[in-house]
């Protein structure tokens, strides 16, 4: 299969006595690419890196027996604190999702690009490679990050560049010794802290159900019959405690836990790729869910109406950006900076119950809280309601105008 990729190819040989780093993480797509960097493109040294940003170690046991078969040593990095502290954080004060979708292999891919540019730094390589394919949208996320941390750095796409289909690749690994291990269900997906992706693009129909493919959140016939209360402590937009854990990480892996114990968290969409190609998406992130709803309450409580009204419409604009590979690009840092300074206020507790996938606020509370009964209460005093009558007179004015237009345009009629 190799030497017929090979035949013709401007590629082969090409990059003799060069360096390259690889994203690896294990996966079918990955690991074919290490082979093909040393086989085809004649690297003559190949740095895969392995990322943790909470596959599991499951996954990442794969992926360091894969790497034994084919000789190589990965650099490991454990990035789940950076990826919650430094990433979902900031998705958190945005209230990011995109078409319902809350990024988590959005934002991995730009953490995980900027580890093996870090790494390529270090080594003295030119090059950096990925596992993308020329349909997706990792290749975006990946190259944008690369070229704006190193423009300097040359990018290596061997299933793109090779148009190889997905039964080319499993039949050069199988040839290396490595097939495809037993997937948890039909589909197989990426996983991380934030979100679990299911299938990633496999999904060709609008019907089919694939309930063996959730590994966090039972179904909900399946979910407990009694609820959960649990209680999420917040400061300047960000959890802090949540049902007496603090530490960030453990936070995402509690909800995650606890969340898709009751059917919190499934996802399924038809999402607007990067292409401009429509497709349905399959996710579950229970930990997402949960804090989004809790942050997005919390705000109500504590930004005013004219603050809500500008971030809302930001929030989009946020999400669109972090979807489409755009985490460098100045204005999400502009976007930034007016959401943490909304985020100032944005301290409390918020109390919600779990109950057979859904999500219900049950308590609230906060010191910055603008919630006011005192007055506007109808049960007390509060202000004297005549103060009302000028401004109601002011403010149907222009309605008066608009009226008396509306009367002569039928007249010249």
């Amino acid at each position: 299969m190799l030497e017929e990729l090979g035949e013709g190819s401007e590629l082969k040989g090409a990059f003799k006595g060069e360096k390259v780093v690889s994203a690896y993480s294990g996966g079918l797509d990955s690991t074919l690419v290490t082979i093909l960097l040393t086989e085809l493109y004649s690297f003559d040294k190949v740095y895969p890196v392995l990322v943790d940003v909470g596959q599991g170690e499951e996954e990442i046991e794969t992926a360091f027996e894969r790497a034994k078969i084919l000789g190589l040593q990965p650099t490991f990095i454990d990035a789940k604190r950076e990826l919650v502290t430094q990433y979902v954080f900031k998705c958190i004060k945005a209230n990011g999702s995109y078409n319902g979708y809350p990024m988590g292999t959005s934002m991995t891919r730009v953490l995980i690009a900027s580890k093996c540019v870090e790494i390529a730094r270090k080594v003295g390589a030119r090059y950096v490679a990925h596992g993308s394919t020329g349909k997706g949208n990792d290749q975006f996320r990946i190259e944008n990050t690369a070229k704006y941390l190193a423009p300097d750095i040359n990018v290596v796409a061997p299933v793109r560049e090779l148009n190889l289909t997905r039964k080319q690749e499993e039949e050069i690994l199988r040839k290396r010794g490595i097939t495809s291990k037993p997937r948890r269900g039909k589909l197989g997906g990426d996983i991380n802290l934030w979100s679990h992706s299911i299938g990633s693009g496999q999904v060709e129909d609008l019907e089919s159900q694939y309930p063996e493919d959730y590994i966090w959140t039972k179904s909900i016939e399946e979910a407990p019959n009694e609820p959960q209360v649990i209680e999420l402590e917040f400061e300047r937009g960000v959890p802090v405690r949540v049902d007496g854990v603090t530490d960030p990480v453990q936070i995402i892996l509690h909800l995650n836990r606890v969340g898709g114990e009751h059917g919190v968290g499934r996802i399924d969409i038809i999402e607007d790729g990067m292409l401009g190609l429509k497709s349905r998406e399959l996710y579950e992130a229970p930990a997402a869910t949960v804090l989004l709803k809790a942050h997005h309450d919390l705000e109500c409580l504590t930004l005013d109406k004219e603050q809500l009204k500008v971030k809302r419409g930001l929030e989009q604009i946020w999400a669109y950006i972090v979807y489409h590979g755009m985490w460098y690009h100045p204005l999400r840092k502009d976007l930034d900076a007016f959401i943490d300074s909304t985020q100032q206020y944005v301290s409390g507790t918020i109390w919600v119950k779990l109950y057979k996938g859904n999500v219900d606020i049950v308590k609230r509370s906060s010191k910055l809280s603008l919630f006011s009964p005192e007055i506007r209460s109808l049960k007390e005093t509060g202000f004297d309601q005549r103060d009302s009558i000028g401004v109601a007179r002011i403010l149907s004015l222009p309605y008066q105008i608009m009226s008396k237009r509306e009367r002569q345009m039928q007249v010249s009629c």
